[in-house]
């Protein structure tokens, strides 16, 4: 093979896409869609909030002591008392494989194992938000929406670890998010001005140059040893939800977005942390109303959000608090996230679904992240709101297993929210307490 064939196959490029296939050690050199939900039934939703770097361990949660209904609010989640009764903290979760004190959302919603293929530095698997998109996204625009932070994103010392989002597909490759608000707003609700027939031109231009690269990417298969045909594998999955995405748009090209009853602004450019969640969830809200996706997950801020609080430290300094200003600044984070999570939950009672009920009554809500404190993975902070999954909410929990796996959650999660699914990551069963009084 010629070092030209070998450029050519390197990638394939169109006025419209760029697309690279993986690096294959084998070529080196020198070796359908319903546009609306029915209105007779609501459907149901999920969201996924991640904190990143823990909380204020010794406050956060209720009294080991104090199970079921007879708990008390910690005092620095005081404002979250109102929906008492709509909510389920769960003590005693954790992930048994997991070992990175700095990611407390790479591995939150997949459960893997970073080492579990041998030879590789890092592995995930695919995330509960993904699992769920795959059936309650079928008759949304969106089949889910990944939002985080843009002043977090990538930082040193963000506590969140390696991704894009708290999603990750099929392959354990990130999803891509929406990382400020005003990109989040365009995307769920401003219509596309260009023509009709010339989005459907570059459409097919697209399709053009999936197929072509299809074509290419195949035609170099058996020259490759074991390794670069998983690599190669691996391409295709992702080339393949590609052109299911691209599918999933032509479906949707003629059909203007929805706008909301009560129509949301425009976001400024400069959100950043307080305000960036809230109006993140003023935009969940607004789009869970017209329908636009059912899943949703939010990598939220962590040092622009103690900052916004007044905070001079960084996210990490924060997180190694044991008394004075780091402690302060840990639990005014805690409070400012009950406050917010507050406010959506008083949104989401207060939005109605065509059958009557409430936005809150058909969705779940998880508030969580794979850290609790400094560098601890174990009890990891939990707690669950929402009709949605059909949990009889506010109580306390606390698993006999301190090691009961996370996984245990999600897939109480997915099977109440509808999904027939029997497992999920290292999953040993159904979490039953949720759904016994």
């Amino acid at each position: 093979m010629n070092k030209s064939t070998v450029a050519r196959r390197a990638f394939l490029a169109s006025s419209s896409a760029l697309i690279s296939l993986p690096f294959l050690e084998s070529l080196r050199l020198g070796s359908t869609v319903s546009a609306a939900a029915s209105a007779s039934v609501a459907p149901k939703r999920m969201v996924f909030l991640g904190m990143g770097y823990g909380v204020t361990a010794d406050r956060w949660y209720p009294d080991v002591d104090t199970v079921g209904e007879n708990y008390e609010i910690p005092e620095i989640l005081k404002p979250l008392n109102r929906h008492k009764k709509d909510l389920t903290f769960i003590q005693n979760l954790m992930h048994q494989y997991s070992a990175d004190g700095h990611s407390g959302s790479t591995f939150w919603l997949t459960g893997a194992n970073r080492y579990g293929i041998p030879g590789q530095s890092f592995n995930n698997t695919v995330s509960v938000d993904q699992v769920a998109a795959e059936v309650l996204g079928e008759q949304t625009r969106f089949t889910s929406i990944q939002l985080a932070a843009a002043g977090d994103a990538g930082a040193s010392g963000d506590g969140h670890g390696p991704g894009l989002s708290l999603a990750w597909n099929r392959s354990g490759k990130p999803v891509a998010a929406l990382n400020t608000p005003v990109a989040a707003f365009h995307r769920l609700f401003s219509n596309d001005t260009t023509p009709l027939a010339e989005r459907q031109t570059r459409l097919m231009e697209q399709r053009s140059v999936l197929d072509t690269v299809l074509a290419d990417a195949k035609s170099v298969s058996r020259k490759l040893n074991q390794t670069d045909n998983h690599k190669l594998d691996e391409y295709f999955e992702s080339v393949r939800e590609i052109e299911v995405r691209l599918a999933k748009e032509e479906k949707w090209l003629s059909l203007e977005k929805k706008v909301p009853t009560d129509p949301v602004k425009e976001p400024g450019e400069s959100l950043e942390g307080y305000e960036e969640i809230r109006v993140m969830y003023d935009l969940m809200v607004a789009a869970m109303q017209v329908d636009a996706t059912r899943v949703f997950t939010y990598r939220m801020p962590v040092n622009s959000l103690i900052s916004s609080l007044g905070a001079t430290m960084s996210a990490h300094s924060m997180s190694h608090y044991s008394a004075g200003e780091r402690r302060d600044v840990s639990q005014s984070r805690d409070t400012a996230h009950a406050k917010l999570l507050a406010e959506f939950i008083d949104k989401l009672k207060g939005s109605k679904e065509s059958d009557g009920a409430s936005l809150f009554d058909n969705c779940s809500i998880t508030l969580g992240t794979n850290l609790s404190s400094v560098h601890s993975l174990t009890n990891c902070p939990t707690l669950v709101a929402g009709g949605g999954a059909g949990i009889k909410h506010g109580r306390h929990l606390v698993m006999s297993d301190r090691k009961t796996p996370l996984c245990n959650l999600w897939l109480s999660l997915l099977q109440g929210s509808g999904i027939g699914t029997e497992s999920f990551g290292d999953s040993t069963g159904r979490i039953d307490e949720l759904f016994n009084a």
